[in-house]
């Protein structure tokens, strides 16, 4: 039976924490602009001293700035801070500035007297058996208690098999959002509509004749209807993951590229716009499963905290995953400070229907 780990706060009775001062708010000089010597967010739990009380900031993301408002700590990014917002300044975390970072809130006394071991980087050589397990049961556990979003590349589309291990997953309530890209949407849609993905069969993944134009047809057509919902109503289609979430309510977002065709009416075509939305559902997520997708993942892992509170005031985990058949990928998120991601080497359509298989759906 899957239990979240128990969160240690930090003990602020004691040695220096008890005499800390508090932290210092200096007011944004324009809008946009923090004051000198502002404090940057990290990944994990972060407290500020006001008014005398250690306060904890309850919604953060990384590289953006606390700012004391109506009484509580909010994390804003730099492009949404307003002229005379009280901005925390300070770079030190052991609260002598009276900002103190937590980083082994959900670790134990145990776990951190074992600092040394073998085979920790996570790369082709290493066994994910027991990671498949922790997996299933954290799916089964978040689809109860916590909301689940997936981070998706294009990869997927082209299989058939995974295109359906996914739809499964959505229908039967392991998803609560979804982040991908024009291409994903496009070429799971191109399948439900030609049963081609960039002009393969998603089947036998053989050249169809022409093939190169059916994304582009399906992309003309989605257009024509005007929506993705009135292209799927109008043509009759319901297999596919964008059918999927069209079925179940369930939110995506479509972020747009410089290089994208089309695109699909509903991507989102201003990055900022793009950024909003993806918060909007990270700001939900308990568990991240990010697949084959190396800047969304990056994006979404920029934007991940390692932990939310609960409405019940509880501190628990946020589970973020990242699973990549390239390890220099795996790499690139934890040197972009994902530090709390956990990796998985494998090819990204063998996982979800393996994850399908686990969750017994097929």
């Amino acid at each position: 039976m899957f239990e979240l780990p128990k969160y240690h706060a930090p003990d602020f009775t004691e040695g220096p924490l008890a005499g800390a001062p508090d932290c210092v708010l200096t007011p944004a000089p324009k809008d946009g602009v923090a004051p000198e010597g502002f404090h940057a967010m990290s990944i994990y739990p972060e407290y500020f001293r006001v008014g005398g009380r250690w306060r904890l900031a309850e919604e953060s993301r990384m590289d953006c700035v606390p700012v004391w408002e109506n009484g509580r700590i909010v994390v804003r990014e730099f492009r949404l801070l307003k002229q005379g917002d009280p901005v925390v300044c300070g770079r030190t975390e052991d609260g002598s500035q009276g900002i103190y970072v937590h980083p082994y809130g959900f670790v134990s006394e145990k776990e951190l007297r074992e600092t040394f071991a073998f085979r920790q980087r996570r790369s082709r050589e290493t066994a994910f058996s027991r990671d498949y397990d922790e997996i299933y049961e954290l799916l089964r556990y978040e689809r109860e208690h916590g909301k689940i979003l997936w981070v998706m590349g294009p990869a997927f589309a082209f299989d058939h098999d995974a295109r359906d291990a996914f739809s499964q997953i959505i229908r039967s309530g392991y998803a609560s959002a979804v982040l991908a890209g024009n291409a994903l949407a496009t070429h799971d849609l191109e399948g439900a509509y030609l049963q081609t993905a960039l002009g393969q069969d998603i089947y036998t993944q053989k050249n169809q004749p022409n093939g190169h134009y059916n994304h582009l047809d399906t992309l003309n057509r989605i257009r024509y209807h005007g929506s993705i919902r009135a292209f799927l109503e109008k043509e009759n289609l319901s297999d596919g993951i964008i059918a999927a979430c069209e079925e179940k309510g369930m939110p995506y977002v479509l972020a747009g590229s410089i290089r994208d065709d089309g695109p699909l009416p509903c991507v989102y075509g201003n990055v900022y716009e793009a950024q909003d939305a993806m918060r909007d559902q990270v700001r939900k997520a308990t568990t991240v499963i990010c697949m084959a997708t190396m800047l969304h993942t990056i994006a979404t892992g920029n934007m991940t905290p390692s932990y939310r509170v609960l409405a019940d005031g509880t501190v628990r985990p946020v589970y973020f995953y990242c699973v990549d058949i390239s390890e220099f990928m795996l790499g690139k998120l934890t040197d972009r400070g994902s530090l709390s991601s956990r990796a998985i080497v494998t090819n990204v359509q063998d996982f979800i229907v393996n994850i399908a298989h686990g969750l017994k759906l097929r």
